[in-house]
C-alpha cells in the first residue's frame, strides 16, 4: 500500500478529502480491496469472458458478438475510472501499479488477436499495435531509473481511437459502417505509430539527461573527496611542524642544561685550585 499515512489507516488524524463518504472511506481503508483495484480485477476477469463470448457459436453470431462487445465496452470504461479513482482518493497501491497496465494490454491484445484469428482484422494491424505497446512498456523500464515517461494527450487519444475501432470490429457491422470502421482503425494505427515514436524520443532525451546528471553528481563527489583529502593533508603538515618545533625546543633546553652543568663543573675546579694553592702557601711558611 502506498500513499496512506499510518494515522489514516487507524482512522484517527486523517484529513477528509473531497469526494464525500467514498473519498474518506477509501483513504481510511486504502488496501488491496479498494474500488480502484476491484475495477482492475473486474477488467482482468472480463478478458477470458470476452474471448468466450466472441468465439461462441463459431465467432460469427451477431447476438454473441453483441455480448462480446458489451464485455469489451465495460472493460474499456473501467479503464477510464479505476486510475481516476486511485489518484483522486489516494488509493494507489503496488498491486494497482502492476495490474492496471497488464489489464489494459490484456483486453486490447485479446481483442486484436481474436479478430485476426476470425479473419476480420489483418494480422499486420494486430502486429503493429501489439509491438508498439510491448515496446513502449519495455522502454519505460529502460528509463525508469532516470525518470518516468508521462502519459501524453496523444497517447490518450490513441487509446480512445483503438478502443472505438476495435469495438466496431467486434460488432457484426455491414455496409457503410463496415467501411467506416476500417478508416477509424487506420486513424488508430497512425496514432499508435506517431505516439510510439514520440515516446521513443522522450525516452532517449530523459535517459541522456539522467546520465548527464549522474556524471555531474560523480564529478561533484570526486571534487568533494579531493577537497577533504587536501584538508586532511594540510592538517597533518601543520601537526608535523608543531612537533618539529617542540623537538627543537627540547634540544635547546637540553643544550642549556648541559651548558649549566659545565659551568658548575668549572666553578668546582676553580674552588679546588684555590684550596690547593692556600695549602701550598701554608706548607712553605
Amino acid at each position: 500500500m502506498t500513499g496512506v499515512p499510518a494515522s489514516a489507516a487507524g482512522g484517527s488524524g486523517a484529513k477528509p478529502v473531497r469526494g464525500g463518504k467514498l473519498g474518506t472511506a477509501a483513504v481510511n481503508q486504502a488496501s488491496l480491496w479498494n474500488i480502484a483495484n476491484i475495477l482492475t480485477m473486474v477488467r482482468l476477469l472480463l478478458v477470458p469472458g470476452f474471448v468466450l463470448l466472441l468465439f461462441h457459436n463459431g465467432g460469427y453470431d451477431p447476438a454473441w458478438r453483441s455480448f462480446a462487445w458489451a464485455a469489451f465496452a465495460i472493460a474499456m470504461i473501467t479503464d477510464l475510472f479505476d486510475g481516476h479513482l486511485a489518484r483522486t482518493y489516494n488509493l494507489v497501491t503496488d498491486f494497482g501499479k502492476i495490474a492496471d497496465p497488464i489489464a489494459d494490454k490484456a483486453i486490447m491484445g485479446a481483442a486484436l488477436v481474436s479478430l485476426s484469428i476470425l479473419g476480420d482484422l489483418p494480422w499486420w494491424i494486430t502486429g503493429v499495435i501489439i509491438a508498439r505497446e510491448l515496446g513502449i512498456t519495455l522502454m519505460r523500464f529502460w528509463v525508469i531509473r532516470h525518470a518516468v515517461i508521462p502519459a501524453s494527450r496523444g497517447g490518450k487519444l490513441k487509446t480512445l481511437a483503438q478502443g472505438t475501432a476495435v469495438g466496431m470490429y467486434v460488432l457484426a457491422l455491414t455496409g457503410p459502417l463496415a467501411t467506416l470502421r476500417f478508416w477509424v482503425m487506420m486513424v488508430a494505427v497512425v496514432l499508435t505509430v506517431v505516439t510510439g515514436l514520440d515516446y521513443v524520443r522522450q525516452a532517449v532525451v530523459l535517459r541522456r539527461k539522467g546520465l548527464a546528471a549522474e556524471r555531474a553528481a560523480a564529478v561533484e563527489r570526486a571534487a568533494e573527496e579531493t577537497e577533504e583529502a587536501l584538508r586532511a593533508a594540510a592538517g597533518t603538515t601543520v601537526g608535523a611542524g608543531a612537533a618539529s618545533g617542540a623537538v627543537a625546543g627540547s634540544v635547546a633546553g637540553a643544550t642549556d642544561v648541559r651548558g649549566g652543568v659545565t659551568d658548575v663543573r668549572g666553578a668546582g675546579a676553580d674552588v679546588r685550585g684555590t684550596a690547593e694553592a692556600r695549602d701550598a702557601a701554608e706548607a712553605e711558611r
